[in-house]
């Protein structure tokens, strides 16, 4: 995906000399771009609850009062964060996925290096560990975030997956479960990123060799015809046991296996 121009760029406003203009000379036009960016840059470095919309105005460098002239409270705020962040994105993904005239291994590979240069290499990788830890007890936002994020990206990855199996250049899976699947290597990698990137805090994660070992973990999965079907009743792995197991921890209420 070739990068566009966002919400989310870090241009600043020049004026007729090139010089960089303070933030109260700027035009009003660029003020909620402005305020969009501190959000994002809050909810990150403290989350969604801890953040106040006095505190993101100070960090736009506006007040309070001409904040609320453009977001009503912080939840239009928060979905201002994801349309403009991440909304773009997603549109592209799902046009080049459209588009594409090659082979669906060269269309997943473009993909995941696209999302991985528009959002992972950069501070919109953090909103996956906000919604993660914190969305969940704000319904409207969860909803929100399910509508705006889950359901686009996950409707584009079935379609490629789609796509490749008709193809026959994929094998036959269940699309749902493998979109799944697919997205998990970029998901925690972003929540690595945000959790344990201090200096000597955990073993360090190479985010380009994460990226490219996950392409090709899934390309050579997803190969028509180069992995054998597991047989019925492998002593490897069992389907039943785990979902006795699961079944279990969620009769007890704990929602994962003892």
């Amino acid at each position: 995906m070739n990068a566009v121009p966002t919400a989310m760029d870090d241009a600043a406003a020049i004026d007729a000399q090139g010089h960089e203009l303070p933030r109260w000379r700027r035009r009003k036009d660029a003020r909620p771009q402005e305020i969009v960016e501190a959000a994002l840059d809050l909810f990150v470095e403290r989350g969604y609850a801890a953040t106040r919309a006095e505190d993101v105005a100070v960090r736009a460098g506006v007040s309070k009062g001409t904040l609320y002239l453009y977001f009503a409270n912080k939840e239009e705020l928060f979905r201002a964060v994801i349309s403009e962040g991440l909304g773009p994105v997603l549109r592209e993904a799902t046009e080049l996925v459209d588009q594409y005239q090659g082979n669906t291994f060269d269309l997943l590979e473009e993909l995941y290096w696209g999302w991985f240069e528009r959002v992972g290499a950069t501070k919109l990788s953090g909103i996956k560990k906000l919604v993660v830890a914190e969305v969940g007890n704000f319904p409207e936002l969860s909803q929100f975030y399910q509508e705006a994020v889950i359901e686009p990206a996950h409707a584009m990855m079935v379609k490629l997956l789609e796509r490749g199996v008709s193809r026959g250049e994929f094998r036959a899976v269940d699309t749902d479960v493998m979109t799944h699947v697919m997205i998990s290597p970029m998901l925690m990698l972003f929540l690595w990123k945000h959790t344990f990137s201090a200096p000597n805090c955990c073993m360090p994660v190479d985010p380009i060799q994460h990226v490219r070992a996950s392409i090709d973990l899934i390309k050579h999965g997803l190969a028509a015809g180069t992995v054998p079907a597991l047989a019925a009743g492998s002593p490897m792995y069992s389907m039943e046991k785990a979902r006795a197991a699961l079944e279990a921890a969620m009769a007890q209420g704990t929602g994962r296996p003892a």
